[in-house]
């Protein structure tokens, strides 16, 4: 079985089991349970539900691992000649959660 989740501005495909990096929440830390209410599509051997936008009473349950910090992202710009140059560095943080059910 799997499924579809929309987690804020994202849009994930889970299964149970799953180990996913979600935008970071600062309020969870390492062992609550977390659950997703929106889920968009649910699929089980063939057979596919698709929400209007989403399904009512399905949620999946997940438990967090922890935080962490993606790759880093460097933004160089310059113009030649001119000794102009900005550097500049983004480096995007993640909640890790590790999926323990599928109910739909």
């Amino acid at each position: 079985m799997y499924a579809v989740v929309r987690d804020r501005n994202q849009q994930t495909r889970v299964q149970k089991g799953d180990v996913i990096l979600c935008d970071l929440n600062d309020k969870l830390s390492a062992g609550d349970q977390i659950t997703f209410d929106e889920v968009l599509i649910l699929g089980n051997e063939g057979q596919v539900r698709i929400g209007k936008p989403t399904i009512p009473g399905a949620k999946v349950t997940a438990e967090v691992i922890g935080h962490e910090k993606g790759v880093k992202v460097i933004a160089f710009r310059f113009k030649r000649r001119k000794n102009v140059r900005k550097k500049r560095g983004f480096r995007a943080q993640y909640t890790r959660v590790r999926i323990t059910d599928i109910v739909g």
